[in-house]
């Protein structure tokens, strides 16, 4: 496969490897040879071993933990890129770390996403490609062309498979995630609820409310991100307490730090899906009620829409 104004090269960072691997297979393509390594004080090396010149490169990076690490890389291998007079430099970001600084959450804070936005664009990306934004207003913080793709349609092909779609419904962990929530019941065609989740007075533990009636349905939190797993837990719960049949969550970040995998295992949650654009922790690959579903087609079919300079919004048309 070939750019219209130049040949494509896809180049990986250390983030989440297997990933990179499955876009090149879906794109028929090799991974350009490159080395990223440390030195002993562990400062990033970035060595791109093949001609790139004038060629449409793709950055394949999830800034995801070490998330510093990993940002460093990704900014590193572009400058290497543009010395090397690559044509267009797109950096393919199946996870945007910092996503969740995306405004002032109190006085003298930063706004780190915009942070972020601009280390990319200085180091000189010509085009930022990202899944599930935390947030749309970030693509606003880019100052280059961002598309940011979603992984609801591979959701959606998921659970009409998996599910009798007249006995579940779609539930929101907190009021902020309402519209996406709609989104995927529109999609299914299915009711929608919310849990409602507040804390009275500093110390006391959250209440969580259930608005819709849940009693007999099995139960589908939709989210895109896991990270503690606190919220999902505690939302499960209150679905059951409900009456909910069973509960289901898929997310499309699992970052799991800590001890969220075993959290989810011991947890009253069914099945937590969550895509590869993380690479799975042992935690996560061996916990017995964490599914992984695959972004790699997703992914390299807005690679190759972008480099035919075709529509990539059709993709989820």
């Amino acid at each position: 496969m070939s750019a219209k104004n130049g040949s494509i090269k896809l180049v990986a960072g250390n983030s989440n490897p297997a990933l990179a691997l499955a876009i090149a297979q879906g794109l028929d393509l090799p991974l350009t040879k490159a080395v990223v390594r440390r030195f002993a004080d562990m400062e990033i090396f970035v060595e791109i071993q093949e001609n790139v010149r004038g060629s449409d490169a793709f950055v394949i990076q999830s800034t995801s933990f070490p998330a510093n690490d990993h940002l460093m890389e990704l900014l590193i291998i572009t400058d290497a890129l543009r010395r090397s007079s690559a044509r267009r430099i797109t950096a393919v970001l199946p996870y945007f770390g910092y996503a969740r600084q995306d405004r002032k959450s109190g006085s003298r804070t930063p706004i780190s996403a915009k942070l972020v936005a601009n280390l990319i664009t200085q180091a000189g990306v010509d085009r930022v490609m990202t899944l599930d934004l935390h947030a749309g207003q970030i693509q606003g913080f880019f100052d280059i062309p961002t598309d940011n793709l979603y992984a609801a349609p591979l959701m959606v092909r998921d659970i009409k498979d998996k599910f009798d779609l007249s006995k579940t419904m779609v539930i929101s962990p907190d009021v902020g995630g309402v519209a996406r929530a709609r989104g995927l019941a529109k999609r299914i065609n299915t009711p929608l609820a919310i849990v409602d989740k507040r804390r009275e007075r500093a110390g006391e533990s959250e209440v969580m409310n259930v608005i819709g009636d849940v009693a007999g349905y099995t139960c589908i939190l939709i989210d895109d991100i896991v990270d503690s797993g606190g919220t999902l837990v505690n939302a499960a719960d209150a679905l059951i307490a409900k009456g909910a049949k069973d509960v289901y969550a898929y997310i499309t970040h699992g970052v799991l730090s800590g001890g969220a995998a075993a959290r989810i295992a011991g947890s009253k949650l069914k099945e937590l899906v969550i895509t590869d654009s993380i690479l799975p922790t042992d935690a996560v690959t061996k916990a017995p009620n964490i599914r992984t579903l695959p972004i790699a087609s997703l992914i390299s079919n807005a690679i190759a829409r972008t480099a035919a300079e075709e529509s990539v919004s059709s993709l989820f048309d």
